[in-house]
């Protein structure tokens, strides 16, 4: 049904998988049984998606009914018609270059900067046994999460499947119960300190301050 030219090119399914996940591996660290299986949700999060992307499209052809007779202009065969916002929001030209991608590619390599940038400060933390407050810590307490939050969305704008869709909702409830967890133990280590930390700091998602007009 599909080219095989445009699909089951199942090694770049596996290099682009490895490179991700020892990416995200990295710097997440995963140590108890709960950080485990948070990482492995993630890494099926990216096998799903390069899975459909290079091997074979199973959205795509689970929807194949529904796209064709809504869209019979789409050729729905082509590897290009996986990005189905692009599509199903009937733009033209190249989806690699559409306002999306370009988007997509933006909260990717956010995501994988920021995600670099805050273990560098919790490392730092931890080997001195403090709270990490600084850089993106001095903005929201769970830098690492959102950044993930960050890659996901961006790669769901790019190129969404109906398993990755399932798929985040759950990840962002995982990540906030870790998140939960790893504060009480903060509480219990440093006490008041932390205390005034959390309260000044959120948790996910930066303040935006607006400058009153003068």
């Amino acid at each position: 049904m599909f080219s095989s030219a445009e699909y089951g090119l199942w090694d770049l399914v596996i290099l682009h998988s490895l490179i991700f996940i020892i990416f995200g591996f990295s710097f997440f660290r995963p140590r108890t049984g709960r950080d485990w299986r948070t990482f492995g949700a993630f890494s099926a999060f990216l096998v799903a998606l390069f899975a459909e992307m290079y091997g074979f499209p199973l959205t795509v052809y689970l929807l194949s009914g529904w796209l064709s007779s809504r869209f019979p202009e789409v050729d729905w065969l082509s590897h290009s018609s996986g990005h189905l916002l692009q599509r199903i929001l009937g733009w033209q030209g190249n989806p690699h270059f559409s306002p999306l991608h370009i988007i997509s590619d933006m909260l990717v390599i956010g995501g994988l900067i920021l995600l670099a940038s805050a273990w560098k400060v919790l490392y730092r933390a931890q080997k001195n046994y403090e709270i990490a407050r600084s850089g993106p810590y001095a903005k929201i307490r769970h830098p690492q999460y959102t950044a993930f939050i960050i890659i996901m969305i961006g790669f769901l704008l790019q190129w969404p499947t109906l398993v990755t869709v399932l798929i985040f909702p759950i990840l962002v409830l995982l990540y906030i119960r870790l998140a939960r967890r790893e504060e009480k133990e903060s509480l219990k280590r440093f006490g008041d300190q932390y205390t005034q930390y959390v309260q000044s700091t959120p948790g996910f998602i930066p303040r935006i301050h607006l400058n009153a007009a003068s």
